[in-house]
């Protein structure tokens, strides 16, 4: 990746001024039991990066140290299959703070996990679940062959817990991923095609859709490379970057810490190694990090931020922007 690396790191992408810092989101490790065409993070079942117990303490200090941070969004990988999620779980929702967990779905299904979906409902785990398409063909295309069954089983299995049921008061947001080079469609469009097509076929419920797009890194910018299509799909990203996008990027409220505890703007700098720096370390770990530190930061920004500003604009919540249109294919 040291070629995508070299071509995104320069940028005239606009300067980003930090805002107040209320979510910490955390990639628990690059284990994953899936390999999708599309991930940033070139996660898989043989990377053995993890986060440590004692690193996991360590943000438990932080967050202790840290009262303005409401929400911890648990990332990967599959973040389940760190050995301490459950243990941070517990402690983050002590707190009384918002818990987002990044499923794929297909690890409830995992043998050892059968009890993960109860776990997550007891604690009231919040629940952003990647589902790249309602077609079967599609999904298997970028996740591997089984992974839709498997998906739709654990939709079942969250539905009867509650998860994405009207008075249920369990959050279940689904993710939608382009299959390739090409901006997502409209959120609200595709969502409505969403619900009728899951509910009319299998009958699933879930409260959002969140449309992203695909980052030019990793797995993802290695395809682009490999295809020729990397300096058009970059092209694509910067006309069509919306200046209006820019209030609503992730950065701005967010910090990213990484599986050995090293802090970031985003996971996307992550997985580019733009770790954030005070000027005297090249980048920052948790346990040397404040709040206020933080906040007093610049915002590193290269060429990929533009897939955070273009069209709708893509956070980690979905678009920024709604934008109609006659109701999509997810296969587009």
């Amino acid at each position: 990746m040291h070629a995508t690396v070299h071509l995104l790191t320069r940028t005239d992408f606009p300067p980003l001024e930090r805002r107040a810092i209320e979510t910490l989101q955390l990639n628990l490790g690059y284990r994953c039991n899936q390999s999708c065409v599309h991930c940033h993070v070139n996660a898989g079942p043989n990377r053995k990066e993890e986060m440590t117990g004692e690193t996991i303490d360590a943000v438990i200090e932080f967050l202790a140290a840290s009262p303005a941070i409401g929400t911890i969004d648990l990332t990967g990988g599959a973040p389940e299959l760190n050995h301490h999620f459950r243990r941070l779980v517990i402690a983050a929702r002590a707190r009384g703070l918002r818990v987002i967990d990044r499923c794929n779905l297909t690890i409830l299904e995992e043998p050892g996990f059968e009890d993960l979906a109860t776990f997550l409902a007891a604690h009231k785990v919040e629940i952003v679940a990647s589902l790249p398409c309602y077609l079967e063909d599609n999904v298997e295309k970028q996740r591997g062959k089984g992974t839709f069954e498997a998906s739709i089983k654990g939709l079942r299995r969250l539905n009867a817990l509650g998860y994405g049921r009207a008075g249920g008061g369990l959050i279940l947001n689904l993710v939608y991923n382009p299959q390739g080079a090409s901006l997502p469609p409209p959120q609200a469009a595709l969502e409505t095609d969403y619900k009728q097509q899951l509910g009319g076929r299998y009958g699933i419920e879930f409260d959002q859709l969140f449309t992203l797009a695909n980052m030019p890194i990793q797995r993802f910018g290695s395809m682009l490379i490999s295809k020729g299509q990397f300096n058009d799909y970059m092209t694509t990203l910067r006309e069509a970057h919306r200046d209006e996008n820019l209030d609503g990027v992730m950065c701005r409220s967010l910090i990213s810490v990484d599986w050995q505890g090293y802090i970031y703007d985003c996971d996307f700098n992550q997985q580019l190694g733009l770790a954030l720096t005070d000027g005297r370390r090249s980048r920052l770990h948790i346990t040397e990090a404040s709040i206020a530190l933080l906040e007093d930061l610049p915002i590193r920004v290269a060429d990929h931020c533009y897939g955070c500003t273009a069209g709708q604009g893509s956070s980690c919540g979905g678009a920024l922007k709604n934008e109609t249109a006659p109701a999509p294919s997810c296969s587009l």
